[in-house]
Parts: C-alpha cells; sequence; structure tokens
C-alpha cells in the first residue's frame, strides 16, 4: 500500500489539488494504523490550518524583502520551497498524531509507529525531530487544534433527524454519509467548481467570483446538509424531499442550496440526479445562492 507513498507526498505540493491529495494520504495512512474516521477529519483539518499558517509567514517574509534584488528573492524562495518539500511527509504525520491525541479512541500513534513509517517512506528522522515537529505545529497553531471538522456536522444533524421521526432512519444513513463525505474530501476541486458554476450561472467564473464563493468552501454545515440530502436519496429516493424538508427547518438553509450541494455530490459519485435538480424548489436564496448571487453581482 505505501510502496507509493513519497510520491504522493510530493504530488501534493507538484500537480495534484492539494486538499484532495492530502486527504487521500491521510485516510489511507489512518486506515493503516486503524484511526477513527473523526481522526482522518481532524487530521486534515490541522494540515490544513498549518500549512495557511506556513503560507503566511513566507508571504510576510517575501514583503519584508521587497527591497532585495529579485535574484536573491528567487535564490530564497527556492530555498524555503525545498525545506518545505524535505519536511512535508513529516509535518503531515505529526498532523495525524496529534489528532490521534485529541481523540478519547484508545488508539494513539505513539513515536515508535510514526518513526518506522517515515523510515518505510525513506525519510531517516529521529524521535528528536518527531518532536520538534509537533511543536512546531503545535505553536504555529498556538496550540489550537481541537477543531470543527465536517463530520461533527454530519453526526450532529442525524441526531436531530433521529429524533424528529426522520422516514429513513438515522443509522442507516450514517454509513452512506461517511462515504460521501470521504468522496467529497477526495473529489473537493470538480465537486465545488460545479456549485460554482452553477450558482453563478457560467461555466468560465471570474477570479474574484472564485474568491467569493470561498466562504461556502468553509461552510461545514451546508456541507453536511448536501452530503446527508445525497445519502438520503441513495437510500431511499421516496423519502428524499421529506429529508432536505428536516434538513432545512434544522439547519435555515434554503431547500434549494441542500438540493444543489446533493446534485453535485451525487454527479461526481453515481451519476445521479436528485428529484430537486429536475424540479427545482424556489425558496428564497440560501446560503449557496445568497453568497453566489453577491459574487456575481460585485463583478
Amino acid at each position: 500500500m505505501w510502496c507509493q507513498g513519497r510520491g504522493v507526498v510530493l504530488a501534493a505540493l507538484v500537480n495534484k489539488p492539494l486538499l484532495s491529495c492530502l486527504a487521500e494520504f491521510i485516510f489511507l495512512l489512518s486506515e493503516q494504523w486503524c484511526l477513527e474516521k473523526s481522526v482522518s477529519y481532524q487530521a486534515v483539518e490541522i494540515l490544513e490550518r498549518f500549512m495557511v499558517k506556513q503560507a503566511e509567514a513566507i508571504c510576510a517574509q517575501a514583503a519584508a524583502q521587497r527591497g532585495d534584488r529579485e535574484r536573491a528573492e528567487a535564490r530564497d524562495w527556492r530555498a524555503q520551497k525545498e525545506q518545505l518539500c524535505s519536511r512535508f511527509a513529516l509535518r503531515l504525520v505529526s498532523c495525524v498524531q496529534l489528532a490521534s491525541k485529541l481523540s478519547f479512541h484508545y488508539k494513539i500513534i505513539n513515536n515508535l509507529v510514526a518513526l518506522h513509517f517515515l523510515q518505510a517512506l525513506g525519510y531517516p528522522y529521529t524521535k528528536e525531530e518527531l518532536l520538534e515537529s509537533e511543536l512546531d505545529v503545535l505553536k504555529s497553531l498556538d496550540f489550537q487544534i481541537n477543531l470543527s471538522t465536517p463530520l461533527e456536522y454530519v453526526e450532529m444533524l442525524l441526531e436531530v433527524l433521529g429524533y424528529n421521526g426522520c422516514a429513513v432512519p438515522a443509522t442507516q444513513l450514517h454509513a452512506t454519509c461517511l462515504t460521501l463525505l470521504d468522496l467529497v474530501y477526495l473529489l473537493h476541486e470538480p465537486v465545488y467548481r460545479s456549485l460554482l458554476r452553477s450558482a453563478v450561472g457560467n461555466t468560465s467564473p471570474s477570479e474574484l467570483q472564485g474568491e467569493k464563493f470561498g466562504s461556502v468552501e468553509e461552510d461545514f454545515m451546508l456541507l453536511a446538509a448536501g452530503v446527508i440530502a445525497a445519502s438520503a436519496f441513495i437510500q431511499n429516493h421516496a423519502c428524499w424531499s421529506q429529508v432536505v424538508g428536516h434538513l432545512q427547518s434544522i439547519t435555515g438553509i434554503a431547500s434549494g442550496s441542500i438540493a444543489e450541494f446533493s446534485h453535485a455530490v451525487l454527479t461526481h459519485s453515481v451519476g445521479a440526479s436528485t428529484p430537486g435538480r429536475r424540479q427545482p424548489v424556489p425558496p428564497p436564496p440560501g446560503r449557496l445562492g445568497r453568497r453566489a448571487t453577491e459574487a456575481g453581482r460585485s463583478c
């Protein structure tokens, strides 16, 4: 399974959609280490936040060096990129380790297991370097690593649906939701690209529209509602409208937005369309529609 592990790590910095590649690697690693799904999503969120902090630090350093010659800046950037690449696998493993320690599950990844994995990929790190890496991640995030994940939103909504007497049992939906949530992470770019195109009514959205759409990508409640709606359609499409109605009442998100998201998920998973896609519901703009409309008007 791990013979191509090093290539996956390097691909994350080269030619694959970054988030999808990171999620794929972390999901496989968590499966290999028999970790709970909650740990996988927590590790992805920790690593993503850490990478953002690293990017901000590099940009700040570059801004401070604007007076230097371009050749020196290019040389510094190459050195920083090489340093990031050389330690990327180490940072990734540290994020999984930290996520495992946040879980109340008995399975915590110790340094011996982590070092064995890294050495199998050809990275000769020491125990001291591994400990320093964990500390670097913690310091970079101000020790705030107990981050919310989409899985928490999915499970919360499923619990409320169960109390509300949803036609499709919540326990039946849970397994399908996990599969589809994994899929959204692995196909993050095409799923959200299709959502953006549908929202702005243009197959070639502008860069500004894409930037404003970032708030939709960060909306875990919308993601959870869309995944549950898609799961309900797979389990029992006759009850799909009822489930969407329940989700609208619980979250306050317009049924049209939930239908649009579930359609995108199903299109990129099983190739099916929800009833709401064939017969659109005309509610007031929800989170997805309202933000997309604002993006379109401002361009």
